[in-house]
């Protein structure tokens, strides 16, 4: 009795579980991959891959569309580099030609020979040249100089005229200077100017090189932060 009611409970359960699919069923007729014919599919791929491997590369007038010219030249050719120069040099400042202006004398490899008598006298007469000449003349621009002018007396000191009035020597007393700690005081006011020239003209302008209220000059030598006057007598001769 209990067998025969564990049969039945299987058999109920067999009837409400869904079918499965078999994945394999159909491979022999060509079915079965989940997308259509499996040997269609074989055949659409082999097709493929005859037409890829069959391409030809496109031909090369395909690859710019910049003709040859009649002669075949290239854009390299030493021929038409010469011509081109030609053209470019024959050309004024509106993009006009220039009018009947000799062309220049080249080489067969396109170098100017414009400095060979020989070659251009070979080429063209001395009145062509001639007017070669005035044409390009004409169109010279002359900028006149301008006078710059006195500078003002009260911009205030100049350390260029300082440097050339000055004789002492870097490093020699020649105004007093009094006060403590006169190293510290020299290197943190010192630190504040972005070079010596705008600390010497500081210097100057506060009443050195007799006064140093700063500390900028601390040895006297009239020279504040380092500034060196050599350079400026170097180049005038002193």
């Amino acid at each position: 009795m209990r067998f025969f009611l564990g049969a039945l409970g299987l058999a109920a359960l067999s009837a409400c579980a869904p079918a499965i699919p078999d994945s394999g069923a159909g491979v022999d007729s060509g079915t079965g991959v989940g997308f259509g014919s499996y040997d269609a599919y074989q055949r659409e791929k082999a097709a493929r891959e005859a037409a890829l491997a069959g391409a030809a590369l496109p031909p090369p007038s395909a690859v710019s569309s910049e003709t040859l010219g009649a002669a075949g030249a290239s854009p390299s050719d030493p021929a038409r580099i010469a011509a081109d120069t030609r053209t470019a040099l024959d050309l004024g400042a509106t993009g006009a030609p220039l009018g009947d202006v000799p062309p220049a004398v080249v080489d067969s490899a396109g170098i100017s020979q414009e400095n060979s008598f020989e070659a251009v006298g070979a080429e063209r007469s001395i009145e062509q040249d001639a007017a070669r000449i005035a044409q390009t003349r004409a169109q010279y621009q002359v900028v006149q100089p301008q006078a710059i002018g006195n500078r003002p007396n009260d911009v205030g000191p100049n350390i260029v005229a300082y440097a050339l009035a000055s004789h002492q020597d870097i490093g020699t007393p020649v105004y007093r200077r009094t006060g403590l700690n006169k190293d510290g005081k020299f290197v943190r006011n010192c630190a504040q100017y972005p070079s010596p020239d705008q600390a010497q003209l500081d210097f100057l302008r506060r009443g050195g090189p007799e006064k140093d209220s700063f500390g900028l000059d601390p040895d006297g030598d009239g020279y504040a932060c380092s500034w060196d006057p050599r350079p400026f007598r170097k180049a005038v001769g002193n």
